[in-house]
């Protein structure tokens, strides 16, 4: 009692099936705003509504948070384990989902045995294997170098063109933002206020050959000028 507030009156509406960024300084809540929805924290006011009341929701941290004594395989089945699934329908769905993210070579080994890339890959497809409606992503690429996240973001909006999922994607980079998502959301650095609420202009289907598009580089100066003012 007595602390900062982080939210105050923030009204925000996701549609179903959407690709949103949420970016802000940091401290303004944005890790918090996602914590929410998942509901592993309850606000002290006000209401998160979902349609359906509990959809399917799966978490990627920026950490990967792999058990370092199980394999590859049985990290990204361990979802469906904990939901009572049963060995043989569960490993199946587990190598299709690594195979969706190019790994079924590394199916037998352990996580100190993988790159930085190959852990955030596994902790993605564990996050897969149970069919969310609802994926939730707090920096998953931001410890990553350039080069591999620009990858992991063609993988990621290629997964979503395919399985129609709502994503809410929160980033510190305006270029990752404007990239990856069909909307930006900019909150200011107190009080949680949307500074910003921008639909991204650009085509569906993205690739990194847009990443020199002039079109890529407006809408990152859009989101950079709000941004900008805190």
């Amino acid at each position: 009692m007595g602390g900062p507030t982080v939210f105050a009156g923030i009204d925000l509406d996701v549609t179903a099936g959407e690709f949103v960024a949420i970016l802000g300084p940091s401290g303004c809540g944005k890790s918090t705003l996602l914590r929410m929805i998942a509901r592993l924290i309850d606000p002290d006011g006000g209401r998160i509504i979902t349609q359906p009341a509990e959809p399917r929701t799966a978490f990627v941290f920026q950490d990967a948070h792999l058990l370092p004594w199980r394999t590859v395989l049985d990290n990204t089945a361990l979802p469906l384990e904990l939901q009572g699934v049963n060995r043989e329908e569960r490993y199946p769905i587990a190598r299709m989902e690594l195979a969706h993210v190019g790994l079924t070579e590394t199916l037998d080994r352990f996580p100190a045995q993988l790159s930085g890339s190959m852990r955030m890959r596994v902790s993605l497809a564990r996050a897969l294997v149970t069919q969310p409606a609802l994926l939730l992503l707090d920096e998953p690429f931001a410890a990553l170098d350039e080069i591999t996240r620009f990858n992991l973001e063609v993988q990621l909006r290629q997964l979503w063109e395919t399985r129609g999922m709502t994503v809410l994607f929160v980033t510190h980079s305006i270029s990752e933002a404007a990239f990856l998502a069909n909307r930006a959301i900019v909150l200011a650095r107190r009080g949680g206020a949307v500074k910003l609420d921008r639909s991204i202009a650009l085509p569906d289907r993205r690739s990194n050959e847009l990443r020199s598009d002039p079109r890529l580089g407006r809408e990152m100066q859009e989101l950079f000028a709000v941004m900008e003012e805190d």
